[in-house]
């Protein structure tokens, strides 16, 4: 668990950070968790779980042969951004939040990139 932890510490350095879980999209458990409790995480773990899995079903039913890189959800005063972890045989997903007003997302987006890059369980 401590590739998780470090993880969730480099999450926090993205600037705008407000929360950010890894989450296992079969079951839609939290593996890790990091926020200022503005958003209860596990809420959005099991409704962003669904997120994942309802783009899958439509890029099958699309017969799209490609890999979700992100989803962006954008709110008014923020961020919602979910990253699926690309290595083989991990079915899992980052979800950062960020402050619309003090994030960049360009850069946010290539930071969680590395970061999800390295994730290993």
């Amino acid at each position: 668990m401590s590739n998780i932890e470090s993880s969730m510490n480099e999450l926090m350095s993205i600037d705008g950070f407000m929360a950010a879980s890894i989450v296992d999209c079969s079951s839609g458990m939290m593996l890790g968790e990091i926020g200022n409790g503005v958003i209860n995480l596990e809420v959005a773990a099991a409704g962003n779980t669904e997120v994942v899995r309802s783009k899958r079903k439509v890029m099958d039913k699309l017969n799209l042969k490609d890999d979700i890189e992100d989803i962006l959800i954008t709110l008014g005063k923020q961020y919602h951004l979910i990253r699926p972890v690309t290595q083989e045989g991990l079915d899992l997903f980052i979800y950062l939040v960020l402050d619309r007003e003090k994030s960049n997302l360009a850069l946010a987006r290539v930071k969680l990139s590395q970061i999800e890059r390295k994730v290993e369980i």
